[in-house]
């Protein structure tokens, strides 16, 4: 037994120049439907071209290490101890990003130890199920910001959720000894049908009387860079 181990840890996974120079290309072309992806479903502001381009080293720096590593058990443990020191503090700017950093990974790894049938095959479902549903986004929501005199904070809900149809929920209520704000949270589709009425909520708000400001904010969990 002592024999058989002694002679995994020996190995040197050596591969031929043919073999190190296929693993790496075929991380590079499939880095490419990485790229294309990502591309395509983070079109607008979110959309970072060097994280894109990162990707796709990473794809290939990730084949690279694994075809050094092959099956040597103490290179792998020595890899492992010295990848372990690195901190990433680049913050995720989408949800999504994370998912293709372990596709690269993935992918490289496929490519690395030269099983290109399950790199190809896993890229080609993953690519198919982002270029149909990767474009999918978060609804924005509204923000509903009204300051006024306190005696007529009653008058000004009443006013809100009659305009809206009680869709608009009170998130904050600040008071103070004369004024009140109040803020409301509802779906952007809920806001628009404010623009289908004879009068606009704001100018509402403002013929009740004591009325400060109305103020309306976009919000989304959508971070752009």
């Amino acid at each position: 037994m002592r024999e058989y181990l002694a002679q995994i840890i020996a190995e040197s996974g050596s591969l031929t120049a043919q073999e190190v120079v296929l693993h790496i290309a075929a991380s590079a072309v499939l880095s490419i439907a990485i790229y294309v992806s990502y591309w395509y479903t983070h079109a607008g502001t979110a959309y970072s071209k060097k994280f894109n381009v990162s990707l796709m080293t990473l794809t290939v720096l990730t084949a690279t290490v694994m075809t050094v590593i092959g099956n040597n058990i103490a290179l792998s443990l020595g890899m492992v101890g010295a990848l372990s020191i690195v901190r990433f503090r680049t913050a995720i700017k989408d949800s999504r990003d994370t998912a293709y950093i372990f596709w690269t990974i993935i992918v490289g790894i496929c490519c690395g130890v030269g099983d290109y049938l399950v790199a190809g095959v896993g890229t080609a479902v993953v690519f198919i199920i982002l270029m149909v549903l990767g474009r999918v986004r978060n609804e924005n929501r509204i923000l509903l910001i009204i300051r006024g005199a306190k005696e007529r904070s009653a008058d000004m809900e009443r006013l809100v959720f009659s305009y809206f149809n009680k869709r608009a929920l009170l998130r904050v209520r600040n008071t103070t000894a004369e004024h009140v704000e109040l803020i409301y949270e509802m779906p952007r589709r809920i806001w628009q049908l404010n623009y289908r009425k004879d009068v606009d909520i704001s100018d509402a708000l403002y013929a009740l009387g004591g009325t400060e400001y109305v103020n309306t904010v976009t919000q989304s969990d959508e971070i752009s860079g």
